[in-house]
């Protein structure tokens, strides 16, 4: 028999009960001894692992390695040379089920991000008041004027030239009157060099100074605008506002940062790209071009922004992002240009004075 080498106190916890026992625990040249006061047993030295991240440094806490539930106690770390692998991982065993398991959790964050937090949303969509999805709106456009500054000091400012909001306002005006909106329409513009616009939930619409640079007419813009009144018409931003929510919500929960400044910026990202269903899309450029013809303004006029960018090599910036990623942006051109009639009686919308007031907005 081979002669103890060792000898102390020490507590052991079973896994069962949880109370410690107090125990003799005893070192031969292969394993440690518990002494339990109905038997023995031996703990391999090479199979005990210590358990990390204890809160009071000044215990000893052991483990075997194939058993998640019994503790062994000690009251010093003299036994440290003594185990070879202290500090060793436990080997994976059981691949296959822990993949299984992998898998099926990743498939259910995806059927809850991608089908039940979408269905979801459309449905509770249906139920907002009015002045929910109003004041669901104006704090989103605080928070996207907020993150769209560098500095971290100052949001970027609303551009609010009186004569430019004047040119701009007979604009909405031409429009709103042939929508037949659910709800009063407003329009943003934000001082920023970003290509884009973009509809908000409550009947908000918000333009970036970059993209009023970029046009040449009114009647372009107008286009732009009708676009979004029809995103508007089909509530399509709250119900992408709801379902972005919920998407980063459920992502928060699984990789932390759930009310953080990460998932600030990304909802904010995601509402200025709003990417809408191929759908979504279709109907907001039908509903354009019918609420075009019926102001007597050309519907081709979008098609003449996407071609002038398609020609400067712009592919794919904020704008084109946000407009063209469902269909194809030669299938719009065409639908646009397809939807104006040859002889469409078109009247001026805004005068060249007019215009050039609603290009300095921001000054």
């Amino acid at each position: 028999m081979t002669p103890d080498l060792f000898e102390t106190k020490a507590q052991y916890l079973d896994g069962l009960c949880p109370v410690p026992q107090a125990i003799t625990l005893r070192r031969d040249a292969t394993a440690l001894i518990l002494d339990l006061p109905d038997s023995a047993k031996r703990w391999p030295l090479d199979q005990i692992r210590e358990v990390p991240d204890q809160a009071r440094r000044d215990l000893f806490i052991l483990r075997l390695r194939d058993d998640p539930l019994q503790r062994l106690i000690l009251p010093d770390r003299s036994l440290t040379p003594h185990l070879p692998n202290l500090r060793a991982r436990a080997p994976l065993t059981r691949r296959g089920p822990l993949l299984g398991w992998a898998m099926a959790a990743a498939t259910s964050v995806a059927l809850i991000i991608f089908v039940l937090v979408p269905a979801l949303a459309d449905r509770l969509a249906r139920y907002i008041p009015p002045e929910g999805e109003q004041a669901l709106g104006q704090a989103t456009l605080n928070q996207i004027r907020a993150a769209l500054d560098q500095t971290g000091m100052n949001p970027v400012q609303v551009c609010e030239s009186d004569a430019g909001l004047q040119a701009l306002d007979q604009m909405r005006t031409r429009l709103v009157a042939q929508a037949n909106l659910p709800q009063d329409l407003s329009v943003y513009v934000l001082d920023h060099p970003m290509l884009n616009a973009f509809a908000l939930p409550g009947g908000n619409v918000v333009f970036f100074r970059g993209l009023i640079d970029a046009a040449e007419t009114p009647e372009e813009l107008a286009a732009v605008m009708a676009h979004e009144i029809g995103h508007v018409v089909s509530r399509d931003p709250t119900r992408h506002a709801l379902r972005s929510a919920g998407s980063i919500g459920v992502l928060g929960l699984l990789l932390g940062d759930f009310a953080g400044g990460t998932a600030v910026l990304f909802l904010t990202e995601r509402l200025i790209a709003a990417q809408y269903s191929q759908e979504a899309e279709a109907r907001a450029d039908i509903f354009a071009h019918d609420l075009l013809r019926r102001t007597a303004l050309p519907p081709e006029a979008l098609a003449r922004m996407f071609e002038r960018f398609q020609k400067d090599g712009a592919d794919a910036p904020e704008f084109l992002a946000h407009f063209l990623s469902h269909p194809a942006l030669g299938d719009r051109i065409a639908a646009a240009r397809a939807a104006t009639p040859s002889n469409l009686d078109t009247t001026p919308l805004l005068s060249p004075a007019q215009w050039q007031a609603l290009r300095a907005i921001c000054d």
